[in-house]
C-alpha cells in the first residue's frame, strides 16, 4: 500500500535591503519559516521558527519595520543548515507536494541553498497557489494572499507577514479552491434539450 500524499504548506519571510544599493551585493535570505503539514485533509504537524541569515546577519531598519521583527529574535533562530535538514526530513518521510503562495519562496530557498552549498531539500511537486488562483479566476494580475482570502469572504489567519499565519492562510485558500474545482467538475453543461423549452417552441410554430 502506497504512503498517503503529504502537502507541505510553506511560507518564508526574507531579509530586505535598506535601499537599492545598500547593502552592497545584497540578496534576500530566509529569516522566518512557517510550515503546515497536511495528510488526508488533516493538519498533522506545524512548525515555525526564526532563521539566522548567513551573508547579511544584521537586519536593515526597513526589514525590521516591515516585518515587525527584531534583531534579537533572528539572532536566536535556527541556522539555515538546520532549516534545510528539517525540510529534507519532511520531504523524505512520504511523497510530498509543496504548496506556496507565489514563486518567491522556492526561488529564494533554491538560491540560499546554492549560496550555502547545500542540496535543495525537496524532491516532489511544487504548486504555486497564487498562479493557480489567477488562472482559475481569470484574473489579469496576481492577487495577494490576504486579498485572495478576503475575496472568498474570509479573513486571513493571524497577522500578515507572520510565516506560520501565512502558511495556514495558504492552506485555507487551497481548500476553498480545491472545493470549487470539484464543484465545477461535477456540474455538467446542460444538453441542448435542457437549454431550449421545446413545448414553448412548438406552440410558437403551431400558430
Amino acid at each position: 500500500m502506497s504512503a498517503a500524499q503529504q502537502y507541505l504548506f510553506l511560507d518564508f519571510e526574507f531579509t530586505m535591503p535598506e535601499t537599492k544599493t545598500e547593502p552592497s551585493r545584497f540578496f534576500p535570505e530566509i529569516i522566518e519559516v512557517g510550515l503546515v503539514v497536511v495528510v488526508d485533509d488533516r493538519v498533522c504537524d506545524q512548525f515555525s521558527s526564526y532563521v539566522k541569515p548567513m551573508r547579511f546577519p544584521v537586519l536593515t531598519d526597513r526589514c525590521k519595520s516591515f516585518l515587525n521583527i527584531t534583531q534579537e529574535q533572528v539572532d536566536q533562530g535556527m541556522s539555515f543548515h538546520e532549516l534545510v535538514a528539517l525540510l529534507h526530513q519532511y520531504d523524505r518521510s512520504r511523497p510530498s507536494t509543496v504548496v506556496t503562495w507565489g514563486s518567491m519562496d522556492m526561488k529564494v530557498l533554491r538560491e540560499n541553498c546554492m549560496n550555502a552549498n547545500l542540496p535543495f531539500p525537496f524532491t516532489g511537486e511544487h504548486r504555486d497557489l497564487a498562479m493557480e488562483y489567477k488562472l482559475f479566476f481569470g484574473d489579469k494580475n496576481q492577487t495577494g494572499l490576504r486579498k485572495a482570502i478576503q475575496e472568498y469572504g474570509n479573513e486571513g489567519v493571524g497577522k500578515a507577514h507572520c510565516a506560520l499565519d501565512d502558511a495556514f492562510t495558504t492552506y485555507n485558500i487551497f481548500r476553498l479552491v480545491e472545493n470549487d474545482k470539484k464543484y465545477l467538475a461535477k456540474t455538467k453543461p446542460p444538453t441542448i434539450g435542457e437549454r431550449i423549452d421545446f413545448t414553448q417552441l412548438r406552440k410558437k410554430f403551431a400558430l
